[in-house]
């Protein structure tokens, strides 16, 4: 029996891997017509393009018989020539199919393959295929695998649908329809029923992005035989059932982009064969684990979920894992140290998770097949291990953004020689930069920048890594020493990719002369003189030399084509800006930046011929004239802030625009806002303070808005609009003509500032904006996500502070005053426990003040002068920090602060005052022989007394 069935194996191989030489002639000659038919990138081609009537004939396998049965076009950067009456269909005898990612332009699947009907196999995928599924399919019967994939076309199955399809191709044990909308939507809710009646024996079935919904039907748990299930990106909408532990064959397991929801029960890491499981970006919460003993699994893919809690220590138990991705949860706590016994790990990705503590040596040591390690955007802490540098696969390693501290220690050189990528930007890594990463011969991305290193880098060690191809040093405390500045001892640098920001660099580095540079960044540095002219001859993409001391650019000059981002902002560049943005400006060019320099003249309206300009920043320049009404129709940043331009807002803007950023604060703009603007729905910021606006609130802007700046014009009218911003985090509206009751305002619908993120949100809106903090003007360059500011001063508001202000609880700042404000202060002000400035001076309130005032523990500024409020200030004892100032002007007031003592009458219970520097001696002539009185006037005095030593 041994013999027999050894000869039946040996006879197999031979009939599929026979020697190509065995093809019949009129089978080559079939083939060499089907070359000549096909449209093919010969360039691209493998295959066909080594087809001819010698014996190579690539892709291609014969039987016995000499019949072709085989053939592999995949690849071929094929477009067309397979008609319905092509060759192809008279190689009849084919059982194996496979034009898979070519490139037929949209064309139909050929209704002429119904003449294969010995094909097993066929494979379309991703071949460019369009429009129905040809009926003629459904004539081969002998199909036992299919593969009707495709991601850019649109293959549909309507006539016939899913279930004609698998009804007549009942053998089908692989289903591959990776396919946006294949399905019928009428079959989108039944597609499980479907496969479930009419392929029993199922063993691989795909199909990713159909636009299917769930649930499984009852009878798909019955698909014994599956060993392949992936259904990415299909709204399942479901918990992940225990019954895929009824599939006892699976092995590989991708539900990634499901809509999963609920905890992720223990049993689906208990099928005995899962080899891989794939759960991504969906909504899983909970913890996961425990593991196994017996667990198979070698891919374990958790990303993107709302997990919790730590890393189980059973994760041990997965001795065969090679891949693990937990990246973009929840976790938190540190590496269990059982994660050491994972010998066979390759690629391992924890990012942007919870996780702290120290990275122990032993963890990673024994990992000697570890090449992919992404740990970045973590709270680890303490030194990074030498270990991690040393093992002998590692290719990539990312540590940045955590909290890495102290030095980097030399390594061994031999062990790390296969480093690739070595990522510790963000951490507070100090001391010099070990030598042993500069002889990392391998090395092509080097990223350290934002840490604390310091001491001096050789021009000479950076350019000795012949295979450096991204260089970070930006932002630390390193003197970057040019040398000789001569790059013949290595040859040309094949660097791309350069930052040396905050380097302490005082000439360009010479060696980029003659180097390809991409991406070239200099900036706060000390380089002084001209931009020079071979800087522009480059292919440059990226170009950043901002905040320096240039003061002109090198004739001749122009911008490149290729480049897409100029940075020159905080220079002493001056002259005619329309000399330096010609009339040729590149249609490539994205970002402009040139603010805060000394640039002069008008704003060129040749900036509108780059037709790519999405962002341009002219800021703190003497620039004058008319903004051009060209420059906002494509825009999504503008920065025109601090310059000398006069007329009106351009009313230009587009009904579908794109604009996010509008900054046009102190120049001299009139007129009304444009009400174009309505068409803005990403606005996000917008600030015209300090111009000439005469115009009512700009009830039409998007909702969308963080920051709204209007201080300083002439808007009049309420501030009362039918409209939410519930992403609002700034108002100034300070020093208008704005009227109306405060109660009319829509506080609690600001959302935003009623939100408090946690401690670990260190999440930051990046634009820049002047505030009023403090009594003083501050720009601050970035601001907290949760960093809320109302300034309505200097208006004509009336009516009472609500009591909904107190809901405001992310609020850093809240300014009312000169304004006619009236009543008390409610109580509720004392809930803004972040509130560092609080000023309502100049109004006409009354009553006491609150003593939750007193419990406002960031408050560095408080002014309530000027108003009638009267009584005591409350006794706390942060209170008491502030002077006179603070509290003056208010005649019926009394306490510690302004020197006033506070008195109590008998009678009832109004409180008096007196001035604590006119008193005197108690005079006992006036002492009253009652000793009720006596007593009574000694009492108050001794009060006294204990209220100025507080």
């Amino acid at each position: 029996m041994l013999p027999n069935l050894l000869f039946i194996c040996m006879l197999s191989s031979f009939i599929f891997t026979h020697s190509n030489s065995q093809c019949l002639p009129n089978q080559q000659a079939l083939l060499l017509q089907l070359k000549e038919e096909l449209i093919f990138n010969s360039s691209i081609s493998t295959k066909l393009v080594q087809w001819n009537r010698s014996d190579e004939w690539h892709g291609v396998e014969c039987d016995a018989a000499g019949n072709v049965v085989s053939l592999h076009l995949d690849h071929e950067a094929i477009s067309g020539g397979m008609e319905d009456s092509s060759s192809l269909f008279q190689l009849t005898h084919l059982q194996r199919l496979n034009l898979a990612y070519n490139d037929f332009s949209y064309l139909p699947i050929p209704k002429g393959i119904h003449k294969l009907t010995y094909l097993t196999h066929l494979n379309l995928s991703y071949a460019g295929f369009d429009g129905q599924v040809p009926p003629e399919v459904l004539s081969l019967r002998r199909l036992v695998s299919l593969d009707m994939s495709n991601e850019y076309t649109s293959l549909s199955l309507e006539h016939p649908n899913l279930e004609m399809l698998l009804k007549n191709l009942t053998g089908l044990r692989e289903l591959y329809l990776d396919s946006r909308d294949i399905v019928s939507s009428h079959e989108k809710t039944k597609w499980s029923h479907i496969i479930s009646s009419y392929l029993p024996n199922i063993t691989r079935l795909s199909m990713r992005f159909c636009s299917l919904s769930g649930p499984l039907a009852e009878a798909f748990w019955q698909l014994r035989s599956l060993s392949v299930l992936r259904l990415d990106s299909n709204d399942l909408s479901t918990v992940v059932p225990d019954s895929f532990a009824s599939f006892p064959s699976l092995t590989n397991l991708s539900l990634a982009g499901c809509q999963l929801t609920s905890s992720l029960h223990s049993k689906i890491f208990q099928i005995p064969s899962l080899q891989n499981l794939d759960l991504s970006e969906n909504l899983l919460s909970g913890s996961i684990g425990p593991f196994p003993r017996t667990g198979s699994l070698e891919s374990l893919v958790l990303s993107n979920n709302n997990f919790s809690g730590s890393i189980p220590s059973s994760i041990s138990n997965l001795g065969a894992l090679s891949t693990l991705d937990l990246s973009r949860c929840q976790f938190s706590g540190s590496i269990p140290s059982t994660f050491a016994n994972l010998t066979k790990l390759v690629h391992v990705d924890l990012q942007y998770n919870l996780f702290t503590g120290s990275l122990p040596t032993a963890l990673f040591e024994g990992l000697s097949d570890l090449s992919y390690l992404r740990l970045n955007s973590n709270s680890f802490s303490g030194r990074i291990p030498h270990s991690l540098f040393a093992l002998p696969s590692m290719k990539r390693l990312h540590l940045k953004s955590n909290k890495f501290i102290g030095l980097v220690e030399e390594f061994p050189i031999a062990n790390a020689s296969s480093l690739v990528l070595l990522d510790l930007r963000g951490n507070r890594l100090e001391g010099p930069i070990p030598d042993s990463l500069f002889q990392l011969q391998s090395l092509e991305l080097l990223l350290l920048s934002g840490n604390v290193f310091n001491g001096t880098v050789q021009l000479d060690k950076i350019l000795s890594l012949a295979n450096l191809t991204s260089l970070d040093l930006s932002g630390n405390n390193l003197l970057v020493d040019g040398g000789n500045d001569s790059s013949s001892t290595y040859g040309p640098s094949r660097i791309k990719e350069l930052s040396l920001g905050s380097c302490n660099l005082r000439v360009i580095p010479g060696f980029l002369k003659d180097s390809d540079i991409r991406q070239l960044d200099l900036s706060d540095n000390r380089i002084v003189g001209e931009i020079p002219s071979w800087i522009w001859e480059k292919q440059l993409v990226g170009l950043d030399l901002s905040l320096n001391l240039f003061t002109d650019l090198q004739k001749p000059y122009h911008i490149p084509a290729s480049l897409e981002k100029l940075d020159l902002h905080s220079n002493q560049l001056r002259g005619d800006l329309q000399r330096f943005v010609r009339p040729n400006i590149t249609s490539n060019l994205q970002v402009l930046l040139l603010g805060n320099n000394s640039f002069s003249g008008t704003i060129p309206t040749s900036l509108c011929t780059a037709s790519g300009l999405s962002a341009i920043d002219l800021s703190s320049n003497n620039l004058s004239g008319n903004i051009p009404p060209c420059l906002v129709e494509n825009i999504l940043e503008l920065d025109l802030g601090r310059n000398n331009l006069s007329g009106g807002i351009p009313d230009h803007f587009p009904t579908n625009c794109l604009l996010n950023y509008l900054d046009l604060n102190s120049n001299a703009l009139e007129g009304k806002i444009p009400r174009s603007l309505k068409g803005c729905e990403s606005l996000e910021f917008m600030n015209i303070g300090s111009n000439m606006i005469n115009d009512t609130f700009p009830c039409m802007l998007s909702e969308s808005l963080n920051v709204l700046v209007l201080h300083s014009n002439s808007f009049h009218g309420e501030v009362k609009c039918h409209k939410d911003w519930p992403e609002l985090q700034i108002l100034d509206i300070s020093s208008n003509d704005f009227s109306g009751r405060l109660e009319s305002v829509n506080f609690t619908s600001w959302k935003r500032m009623t939100q408090l993120k946690g401690d670990d949100d260190t999440s930051f809106y990046t634009r820049g904006v002047i505030i009023t903090m403090k009594g003083m003007p501050r720009e601050y360059g970035g601001i907290l996500s949760d960093f809320g500011t109302i300034d309505f001063s200097s208006n004509d508001f009336q009516g009472r502070i609500p009591d909904a202000v107190g809901d405001l609880i992310s609020l850093r700042q809240l300014n009312f005053s000169h304004n006619a404000v009236e009543g008390s202060i409610p109580e509720s002000v004392g809930k803004l426990e972040k509130l560092e400035s609080l000023d309502l001076s100049n109004n006409r309130l009354t009553g006491a003040i609150p003593e939750e005032l007193g419990g406002l523990t960031f408050l560095g500024f408080l002014n309530l002068s000027y108003n009638d409020l009267a009584g005591q200030i409350p006794d706390g004892r942060h209170l008491q920090t502030f002077s006179a100032d603070s509290f003056k002007g208010n005649p019926r007031l009394c306490g510690f602060n302004l020197n006033v003592t506070c008195i109590r009458s008998d009678n009832n219970d109004s409180t008096e005052h007196e001035n604590v520097e006119d008193k005197r001696e108690i005079e006992w002539k006036y002492v009253s022989a009652a000793l009720g009185f006596v007593v009574g006037r000694r009492n108050r005095s001794i009060n006294k007394r204990r209220h100025v030593k507080t």
